[in-house]
């Protein structure tokens, strides 16, 4: 059984909140999690909702299964019966206490209104991702508190030579059980089917899903690309409308991220604009149909892949880190870019750009500089990832790292 690095974050939120919300993708490991925290004695009983009985009774008398709730209590799957959410928050207002229920959830919370409102200031809200690199490893990244503590040095490490394995398995963690690529991919694009014909059915009346999942296959074309539905309509042969209406759907079910812009009160034009990249390298290559061989030849699709596999190491850092960090991109109107900007509790900015190459040049640093220049007092330092094995300083708070410094300790 691999550990979770969330763990440790949502014991923590059990001592604090009355309700927890546990939400991810479906089959990211949220019921095992669970599960492994009802064995510990950590929570006391285990109910979900994707059992039809279990289902059935919710829906029939909400408020009685409530009340008949022990307390430290998992409802997993708890998005299925909104039923249930008054009933809640009625008990939850009337007993207070700390880890009443841990909830899980295959929906985003935050883009479901009757959850958000229910049971705000009740609930802590946790996300769950696919298996981190470090999880996968076993090792605990600090990352985060070396970048904004400057806490970087000169080293060499061995070289990553399975960086692209590595990207086309993704951290689904079925997907990461199955030793053969083929299988792996079969079984994703298995999971993608459900999802659209399945998950999609209980939030929405979707009657088209062939054009929900040839909107997913061209997000994963075009991860890591800022949003444009004008575009992305004309790609898709899809209504504006409705295609808006599909990739809120994408997000609610936690397969697309949406990472939003920074800006702030400079001169430069900056675009405003999310940039968007699906929740596992290994599912966007599954639903193209891309091996590791394939994608070692298609060097555009490359490089967009290890961006959404750097930003997505970022964000399962962030969600499990003690403090609260934010991640944003940045592109200006004149096409100076920086892959990611994180800010730290303290409203300091760090810089990262993603170099899919063995070597890194003064040139790969230019709109880090940049970036520098404009956040000021703000600035942190920055970072260049890239494929080789040396980390070495290129001026005040720049620094060029092996890839895998995001996951082990240097």
């Amino acid at each position: 059984m691999i550990p979770r690095h969330l763990t440790e974050r949502v014991l923590e939120r059990l001592t604090i909140a009355p309700a927890v919300f546990l939400n991810g993708a479906r089959q990211v490991g949220k019921t095992t999690l669970a599960k492994q925290l009802i064995d510990a004695g950590a929570l006391r009983a285990y109910y979900t909702l994707d059992t039809l009985e279990t289902l059935q009774a919710a829906q029939a008398d909400p408020q009685g299964f409530v009340d008949n709730l022990p307390l430290g209590a998992v409802v997993d799957e708890a998005q299925r019966a909104p039923e249930l959410l008054l009933p809640l928050k009625r008990r939850i207002d009337a007993e207070r206490q700390a880890g009443m229920f841990l909830l899980t959830g295959s929906a985003n919370p935050l883009t479901l209104p009757r959850v958000a409102d229910a049971l705000v200031g009740r609930m802590a809200t946790l996300t769950l991702y696919p298996f981190s690199q470090g999880e996968l490893e076993g090792t605990q990244p600090r990352w985060l508190t070396r970048a904004f503590t400057s806490a970087f040095h000169m080293a060499t490490y061995e070289p990553l030579s399975d960086i692209w394995a590595r990207v086309a398995q993704g951290g689904y963690p079925e997907a990461v059980a199955l030793a053969d690529p083929r299988r792996r991919q079969l079984r994703l694009r298995d999971y993608a089917d459900t999802l659209l014909t399945r998950d999609v059915q209980i939030l929405a009346d979707i009657e088209r899903t062939a054009d929900l999942a040839r909107l997913l296959r061209l997000l994963a074309a075009q991860t890591c690309q800022s949003l444009n539905l004008a575009s992305l309509s004309r790609e898709s042969g899809i209504p504006h409308s409705t295609l808006q209406r599909y990739f809120a759907l994408l997000e609610t079910l936690m397969v697309v991220v949406r990472v939003p812009p920074w800006y702030a009160n400079i001169s430069q034009r900056l675009l405003k604009s999310p940039k968007v990249m699906l929740n596992d390298t290994g599912l966007a290559l599954a639903l193209l149909n891309y091996t590791e061989a394939r994608l070692a030849e298609d060097e555009l699709l490359r490089g967009r892949m290890l961006e959404n596999f750097v930003g997505m190491e970022l964000l399962k850092q962030i969600a499990c880190a003690p403090e609260t960090y934010q991640l944003y991109h940045l592109r200006t109107a004149k096409g100076q870019e920086v892959d990611f900007v994180l800010e730290d509790p303290a409203g300091r900015l760090f810089g990262v750009e993603v170099k899919a190459s063995a070597t890194v040049q003064t040139n790969d640093f230019r709109h880090l500089r940049a970036f520098r220049a404009w956040a000021g007092k703000r600035w942190a330092g920055g970072v260049v990832f890239y494929l080789g094995a040396t980390q070495v300083p290129f001026g005040e708070g720049l620094w060029a790292s092996p890839l895998q410094t995001l996951w082990r300790d240097s």
